[in-house]
């Protein structure tokens, strides 16, 4: 596939700032944002505004949509767009098929570890109380095989295997169901896909059932990685899509929203049976976050790599260039205690309530300025 894509690719940077500061755009809510706006709002709880965002950065508790649901699965779509400026920048160069395979492969299992490190610390545990599922092994497992599809088939061929999977997920979620429950049964406890990861996966899983009893669902499930790999491969497609000579970056801003508008109204007129729902990872959530995704990379690219306003990004790219690290820090860095040791005296001047705001803002300063001294180091986590 190298060889019949490399004629419409250009000579491009390995590297978009506009792909780096969106990532770091989707970092800065979990690494702090989320909750400097939750404690505003408790420090001005008559804010409507406050109110809608704060409720804006939490999950719904099974179908739904809130903004919060975008920042997994659009980490997951920009691993996908970096692969063509990677992967296939290895292709081009003569890497065989093979190599980067073992590379492919190398990358998820080692994200998979890591998310076992996140969910459960360095300390041994017994079996059962270890969860194996992930944030990190969904995006490790679904890179992994959106890569290979990438690696052996060609644009029109992964668009069908992006199609294949969302209609195929929709499917088997519609005619199966967990034993006891009708067909097509989306709820926590009937649907297909937990039934399949309470079956199969080791250890616990974290949502237990109502009745108390463990193990009854899990968000980061490994049957809903399925359609996740959709979202990768949609990444793919639009990391192939900012590659191309053929199109002029104006045509390419434009594609990616046009499409992602029609992915979102696609999305809308598919919750009518398919629910969007994080959870399960539905294949109308595929679309409604890929179309988002797709807005967002249309914007950041237009405004940073097509009119060159790359100032005001830097803040977000400093988190952007190490996004793996300052997800992970958190199992290793008490960071709540940089803000007691070097801020306590700030918050506490602030008094109640906007001690917790004061508190969310220096922590999130405290670890930008740690992102800052390492990007200036250039030291950088790569998978």
């Amino acid at each position: 596939m190298a060889q019949t894509q490399a004629d419409d690719f250009q000579q491009t940077p390995t590297r978009l700032y506009s792909l780096d500061a969106l990532r770091g755009f989707d970092m800065f809510w979990i690494m702090g944002a989320d909750a400097l706006f939750q404690s505003l709002h408790e420090a001005v709880p008559g804010s409507g505004i406050l109110k809608v965002i704060a409720d804006q950065l939490e999950h719904p508790l099974w179908n739904g949509f809130h903004f919060y649901d975008l920042i997994f699965p659009l980490f997951l779509f920009m691993a996908g767009v970096s692969t063509p400026f990677s992967v296939g920048r290895e292709l081009e160069k003569g890497k065989t098929r093979s190599q980067l395979l073992l590379r492919v492969i190398k990358r998820g299992l080692i994200l998979v570890i890591l998310g076992l490190i996140a969910n459960n610390g360095l300390q041994l545990k017994p079996l059962a109380d270890i969860r194996f599922p992930s944030v990190l092994g969904r995006i490790g497992i679904a890179y992994m095989f959106a890569n290979i599809i990438y690696l052996y088939s060609k644009e029109v061929a992964q668009m069908a295997w992006f199609w294949a999977l969302l209609i195929g997920y929709w499917l088997l979620l519609k005619f199966t169901s967990a034993p006891g429950f009708h067909p097509g049964d989306l709820t926590p406890e009937g649907n297909f896909a937990s039934y399949i990861d309470r079956t199969i996966l080791p250890g616990h899983l974290y949502v237990p059932f109502p009745d108390g009893r463990p193990n009854m669902h899990d968000p980061e499930g490994l049957f809903s990685t399925i359609p996740a790999i959709s979202t990768g491969l949609l990444g793919i497609l639009t990391g192939i899509t900012l590659k191309k000579h053929n199109l002029t970056q104006i045509q390419k801003t434009g594609r990616m929203a046009i499409v992602g508008v029609i992915f979102i109204i696609l999305a809308l007129i598919w919750n009518f049976d398919f629910p969007i729902n994080k959870n399960l990872w539905t294949s109308s959530f595929v679309l409604l976050v890929g179309g988002i995704s797709l807005l967002l990379m249309s914007l950041f690219y237009y405004v940073i790599d097509v009119l060159g306003h790359q100032k005001w990004a830097f803040f977000f790219r400093v988190i952007g260039m190490n996004s793996i690290l300052i997800y992970m820090s958190g199992k290793f860095i008490r960071w709540e205690y940089t803000v007691n040791g070097f801020f306590k005296w700030l918050v506490q001047w602030a008094g109640d309530p906007w001690g917790a705001v004061v508190f969310a803002i220096c922590l999130l300063l405290i670890k930008w300025l740690f992102l800052h001294f390492m990007y200036k180091k250039k030291v950088f986590l790569r998978v």
